[in-house]
């Protein structure tokens, strides 16, 4: 008895579209792609409920005729491949001829396209791959495909999407990855009827500026390189400003968004002695390539890619990089003004300046007050010259002298600072080697926890500052707010991407709230504090992280005694919010060793 038969082309193509659309913002990948293959130059991208009930992508390119308007659909059908050799010269985004195939075999398509010199399109209907209708139809050049419904027909795929601000977040981030490199390009991104970004064609870092805020615009290098290998063109984060995440890195290679481990590695290297520990920087950097020296046709989603010339871009790009952070790191050292005392006149002509001269007491005896006659304290001469520090060699001394050290009045449980990082005190159980930060994490956590039973307690900036965000962030932060003015922040919003901030609670730099609330943003989108079961400890959390004394800063003696007091005043004293070891006891039978 035959068992294999062959699949219907509708399961063929469920199939196809698990490894092409696995959510939404797969659909929207392919749908952007797709409208900048057909050389639009405005494309505008309309999401309600995250993607699940509608994506919908208009665009202004050439359009397509009827029979391509229904063709397209077909698996396989493409018009940017016609034999295997193309594969090594791909100069577009897309080329399989699988998304619309796969798209429209799990959702209900609806597309009306109009190529430029004809006076009607065509309206093309298509529900779980099968062609409703199709009929002629006035519409606008260009074309317009929306997709309803997705997973209709796959309901255990449907149950698998996570939350709306999930699913959102995905789309966005796609929108990035194509927007952030064809930045001569018109794009907009509208969710359930409110505009999140409007971007005009320009420059890249005006379209950096556009999708994360113009305060971005200080943030970078250019970076820029020519070999024979390969093209580079782009922005690198100044240290100054690197983060706790790997979220703002984004490399492109011919147009197209890769992740390439060997490839951000190099840009990491660059910044070697630049950053400390667990920081990352931040990238956008173009690379164009000869395309047959690249292979993009290694996975489904087109994000991998391998080079022909792989350890040469990767001494290339470190190359570029570490060029870039030296000539503009060198350039603003160097930047500075000649101070008004060093701007000295020259002398007259004929001008001899006269000889110094040395005014001095040859009768002078500092020993005088020992014989009693003067007001001096008796003193012996073995005790004077025990206040003098003898400089050179003994033939030609010069003694300088000394104010007598006063004796310091420490309590009986002080406190040392070692490498401006840790604080050293005694123990019953031994000598306590304390982590200043984390100890300061862990007192600041205990004490914003506990704030929703107490007063907040803030303090009114000199100056008002203003914090900008992208469209997507300003979002999320508008939701954050009734929170951090809980916690002694008085914010609000002036305008849709900008928040002025009044007041902050005591232990907050204003200097650093730009700075603080992109990284407890960064926490809470990336969900890095996965142990904490609800959005205030999340917050908390992050909150006495930014807020705490960094190490490297100089703490006085009573400062240091107020932290430890604190810290062992805290229920859980051993470790931080984020888990790590905050105290380790070296026991005496160990420093006996």
């Amino acid at each position: 008895m035959d068992i294999i038969n062959i699949l219907p082309d509708s399961v063929a193509n469920q199939i196809a579209a698990g490894e092409v659309v696995d959510r939404p913002a797969s659909a929207v990948k392919e749908l952007l792609e797709n409208a900048m293959d057909a050389g639009a130059t405005q494309i505008d991208l309309v999401v309600k409920d995250a993607g699940r009930t509608l994506i919908q992508v208009v665009d202004n390119g050439c359009g397509m005729s009827d029979s391509d308007a229904r063709l397209c659909f077909e698996r396989h059908a493409t018009s940017k491949i016609h034999r295997a050799d193309d594969l090594f010269a791909i100069q577009t985004m897309g080329f399989r001829g699988e998304a619309l195939a796969s798209i429209a075999a799990i959702a209900q398509v609806e597309l009306r396209t109009r190529m430029h010199d004809s006076e009607l399109g065509t309206q093309v209907v298509i529900e779980g791959s099968q062609i409703v209708g199709q009929q002629p139809m006035a519409c606008a050049p260009g074309t317009s495909l929306a997709v309803k419904n997705l997973f209709f027909n796959v309901p255990a795929r449907r149950n698998f999407l996570k939350k709306d601000s999930v699913e959102l977040s995905h789309i966005e981030e796609v929108f990035r990855r194509v927007t952030l490199i064809h930045y001569d390009l018109g794009f907009s991104l509208t969710s359930n009827g409110r505009l999140l970004y409007d971007l005009q064609a320009g420059s890249m870092l005006q379209r950096i500026a556009g999708l994360y805020g113009n305060h971005y615009k200080e943030r970078f290098f250019n970076v820029e390189e020519e070999t024979d290998i390969v093209k580079i063109k782009g922005f690198v984060g100044k240290p100054d400003y690197a983060r706790k995440t790997r979220g703002e890195q984004y490399l492109f290679v011919n147009g197209r968004f890769i992740k390439h481990p060997a490839l951000s590695a190099a840009v990491e290297k660059a910044y070697s002695d630049l950053l400390p520990d667990h920081s990352y920087p931040s990238y956008f950097i173009g690379l164009q390539v000869d395309p047959a020296r690249i292979d993009i046709n290694i996975h489904p989603t087109k994000t991998e890619v391998k080079f022909v010339d792989e350890h040469a871009m990767f001494a290339i790009l470190r190359s570029a990089v570490k060029k870039a952070l030296g000539q503009f790191t060198l350039a603003t050292e160097l930047e500075f003004d000649t101070p008004e005392e060093f701007n000295i006149p020259p002398a007259p002509k004929g001008y001899v300046p006269p000889a110094p001269r040395i005014s001095y007491n040859p009768d002078y005896n500092p020993f005088a007050g020992a014989k009693g006659n003067d007001k001096g304290t008796k003193r012996s001469e073995k005790d004077a010259m025990a206040d003098t520090i003898p400089l050179g060699d003994d033939t030609n001394m010069l003694s300088i002298p000394l104010a007598p050290a006063p004796t310091p009045s420490l309590p009986a449980n002080s406190c040392l600072q070692v490498q401006g990082r840790y604080i050293v005190t005694s123990l019953s159980s031994g000598l306590a080697i304390i982590d200043q930060q984390r100890a300061h994490e862990r007192v600041l956590y205990e004490r914003l926890t506990q704030q929703a039973s107490l007063a907040p307690t803030s303090q009114a900036l000199l100056f008002p500052v203003n914090c900008q965000f992208s469209a997507a962030d300003a979002e999320l932060f508008g939701e954050l707010l009734p929170d951090l003015r809980e916690y002694g922040f008085a914010i609000d919003p002036v305008g849709q991407c900008t928040f002025v901030v009044t007041a902050t609670p005591a232990d907050m730099k204003e200097s650093e709230l730009q700075g603080s609330f992109d990284s407890i943003l960064t926490d809470y989108k990336s969900s890095t504090l996965q142990k904490y079961s609800n959005r205030t400890q999340t917050l908390c959390a992050s909150l006495a992280r930014q807020m705490a004394v960094k190490a490297g800063t100089v703490l006085g003696q009573e400062e240091m005694q107020q932290l430890v007091a604190d810290l062992f005043s805290c229920p859980m004293p051993e470790t931080s919010p984020s888990g790590k070891r905050i105290i380790t006891v070296v026991k005496p039978e160990e420093i006996l060793k």
